[in-house]
């Protein structure tokens, strides 16, 4: 069982820098893949970056790219979302999630267990 608490969401203007993180509990923090996922009002929950057990490997969607970077810490069972260049497309509740699957998944069917999402709210 792993519990995930999301925080560092906030209100920001366009441009600003917001690094979100997620503590995990439990010892076998780094047996998980871990990844962002968000949901704006309306709108289907979407993936938004993934990063492997060792931290060696990371992926992002194509509208994050170049702008988000997806970080862990496994002493410290955390990981973060470290987000820049922020536009108002952004504004969601964003979710943190760990997978237990082989690889590193990018669906959240593929992916166990949920935090209960920090808000992040970019205006124009």
């Amino acid at each position: 069982q792993v519990q995930l608490v999301e925080s560092g969401g906030g209100l920001v203007q366009a441009g600003d820098s917001l690094r979100l993180s997620c503590a995990a509990s439990g010892r076998t923090f780094s047996s998980y893949a871990m990844g962002w996922f968000r949901q704006a009002p309306g709108k289907e929950r979407e993936f938004v970056a993934v990063i492997s057990r060792s931290g060696g490997s990371a992926y992002y969607a194509d509208s994050v790219k170049g702008r988000f970077t997806i970080s862990r810490d496994n002493p410290k069972n955390t990981v973060y979302l470290q987000m820049n260049s922020l536009k108002p497309e952004d504004t969601a509740v964003y979710y943190c999630a760990a997978s237990s699957r082989v690889g590193v998944p990018t669906t959240g069917r593929n992916f166990n267990y949920w935090g209960q999402g920090t808000q992040v709210t970019v205006s124009s």
